[in-house]
Formats: structure tokens, sequence, C-alpha cells
């Protein structure tokens, strides 16, 4: 078996991986739900919009519930504090979440346009507000979550719901809807024709320069205006999980230390511009299936920039610093993460395999024609 420490970075990164993967494909369905009211003018076009996604968004799921999974098995003290701190913005996620699959399934059923109508905000509601709580949480971890361990490692929060969406945090709520309203959009290109595709394409632009905006003037604040963690006693990589046996400071600058200790890491920032512009210059020649997969490489740069930012630290504290959770101290047994990681190296191969043949057999273009011919089973 893999030493501790090794086991505990592996498990840092296939964190990462997961939320990648769901950005990256559940995110494109959220970005095509977005966009629904405004690129879909009339039924027959919203039809078309919901049909580029209705066949294998449920699929995508699995990267949301694996990454939920996921936290929950490696990083059992994350998964309880956050969970119980940002209760009520994970069940404003779990209600948004509720309008996908009723959406999808019943939108149709009735040929009236009030009916439909409401389901096409509902399908908005839906692909816009998970991305929209899941920055202003990350927002919120930048700047430190007020919560506590006492003795026996029982987490207490002592913020509330509103306290959550300051400034900051909203700006990166605003980021990261932004980009996965643009990933959403360069799919609908790569799927549609004529007039959404042109409206897509529009809503692209204006989503990536929105994105990045709100990217670089987040990377500004936390350079300048907000203070970062530190751990300021001996890091135990290897000892036994005890999210109470170090201290953490603040410190000025803390949050960009990583790239100054291994600068390669500022290919991850540079990624996140190139794959973003890269998606809109490669839109506009016409490459939207290369398009995509820069943009994919987007957010790939935006999220691992956030995480190398905070790392070691996954969830830090700003009421009781030494309560802060990290990479080292938050983890399960060495044996659960070696079994995990076992089962992983065997059943993610098969999830991506799936995901590719799924997109191989669903990914010619959907048009106004096919929805009229396929009135009864097209979404």
């Amino acid at each position: 078996m893999l030493d501790y420490t090794t086991l505990k970075i592996i498990w840092w990164v296939l964190v990462g991986v997961l939320l990648v993967g769901f950005a990256i494909m559940d995110g494109h369905d959220m970005g095509v739900g977005t966009l629904l009211p405004f690129v879909g003018k009339g039924d027959v076009e919203r039809r078309v919009v919901i049909n580029t996604v209705g066949p294998h968004w449920d699929g995508n799921q699995v990267w949301f519930i694996t990454g939920g999974g996921a936290i929950f098995a490696a990083w059992p003290l994350v998964y309880a504090t956050a969970f119980s701190g940002f209760y009520w913005a994970m069940l404003a996620v779990l209600w948004a979440l509720f309008f996908r699959p009723v959406g999808f399934d019943y939108r149709s059923k009735i040929d009236h346009p009030t009916w439909r109508n409401v389901w096409d905000w509902g399908l908005f509601i839906g692909g816009f507000v998970p991305p929209l709580i899941f920055g202003v949480a990350f927002g919120n971890l930048f700047q430190g979550v007020p919560f506590h361990f006492d003795n026996n490692l029982v987490p207490y929060y002592e913020g509330s719901f509103w306290a959550l969406l300051n400034p900051f945090a909203l700006l990166c709520g605003v980021v990261s809807s932004a980009m996965i309203t643009a990933h959403g959009a360069i799919y609908l290109m790569h799927r549609t024709e004529g007039d959404i595709q042109a409206r897509a394409g529009r809503a692209l632009q204006g989503s990536v320069l929105v994105a990045l905006l709100g990217f670089t003037a987040a990377g500004i604040w936390l350079a300048k205006g907000i203070d970062g963690y530190t751990i300021t006693s001996a890091v135990q990589s290897g000892a036994l999980p005890d999210p109470l046996a170090k201290t953490v400071a603040c410190e000025a600058g803390a949050w960009l230390a990583n790239y100054q200790r291994w600068p390669l890491t500022l290919l991850l920032p540079l990624l996140a511009y190139a794959g973003l512009i890269g998606a809109v210059l490669l839109a506009r020649v016409g490459r939207t299936f290369a398009g995509f997969w820069a943009s994919a490489l987007g957010l790939t740069g935006v999220i691992g920039t956030a995480g190398m930012s905070l790392f070691p630290f996954i969830m830090p504290s700003s009421s009781h610093l030494a309560s802060s959770l990290t990479v080292w101290d938050s983890v399960s047994s060495q044996l659960t993460l070696g079994l995990m990681l076992g089962a992983t190296v065997i059943f993610m191969p098969i999830i991506i395999l799936y995901t590719r043949w799924a997109y191989r057999v669903m990914g010619g273009k959907v048009t106004a024609a096919y929805v009229r011919e396929n009135s009864h089973s097209a979404y």
C-alpha cells in the first residue's frame, strides 16, 4: 500500500479531478439550461435546445454524485463541517436541482404555452443557481468559514446564511456562473445551427468576457485585500488526522505563496485565460468541437487555480484558526484511502469510456425538423 502522505495528496488530486469532471460534463448541461429562455425563441427552438442535452443530462449527474461521495469518504470532517455550515446553501442547490428532472420529463407533456414557459424557467433555475452557489462557497473558503471543533472534534458553525453572501463570494459566484454559461454556449454552438447557434455565439462572447474580468478581479482582490492562511507549526503530513494539532496564522499574500514556491503552478491561471479565449476564437472559425474542449481546459484552469491557491487548506476557519481543515488532517484512514483508490482505478476508466461512447452516439446536430418529426419521442 502507498504511504499515508502520498495517499492524501492523491486524493486531493482525485477530488479535484471529480470537481473538474463535474464542471465539464454536468456544467455544459447547466449552461444550456441557463441559456434556454434566451437563445430559444418560441417553443420549437426551445425544444431544440433541450434536446441537445435531454438524452444524457442524467448520466452526467454521475460526476456530481461521485464527487459528493468522494468528499464524504476521503474527507469526512470536511463533509460534516461543510454540509452543516453551508446547510441552507446546499438546500438551495438541491431545491434548484429538483427542477431539472421534472422539467425535462414533463415540459412537453402538455401542449400549452404557459405550462411550457413555466418549466423553461424552472430549467433556467436548475442550471443557473447551482454554479452560482458553488462559486459563492469557494469565495467564502478564501475568507475563512466561522467554525470550530471542540475537544471531541464535533464541529460548531458560528455564521449565518446571509453572511455567506458577501461581496467577494458573490464575485466568485459570478465567475462560476459565467464560465459554466460559456461552456453551455459553446456546446450549443456545436449541436445546433442557424439562429440558435448565432445567439449561442453571442452568449459565449459575453459570458467569457464576464468570467475573465471576474477571474482577474478576484485574483487582484486576493492579492491585495484578503489575508490568506498558512500553517506555522511543523507539518506532520503522515500523522493520523487531528485538526487541532497545528497552529495557523493569517498573513497578507499567503494565498499566492504556492505560486512562488512552485512556479510551474502559474500555468493554471494561464490555462484559464488561454482556454476560454481559445473557445471564442475557435468558435468564430467554426471549430466548435475543439472550442468545447478549449472551454473545458479553461474551466480546469479556473478550478485548478482555486485549489492550488488554497493548498494545503480545504476549509479554513476564520473564528478558530487551528480548527482549519487541511489535506493532512481531515482525511480518512490509510486503509480507507487505499481501498477507495483501488476502486477508482477500476471504475473511473469505465465512467470515462461510457461518457465517450454516449457523446459519440448522440453528438450530431439537433434541428427544428428533427423536433417536429419526433414530436412524441423528442423532449
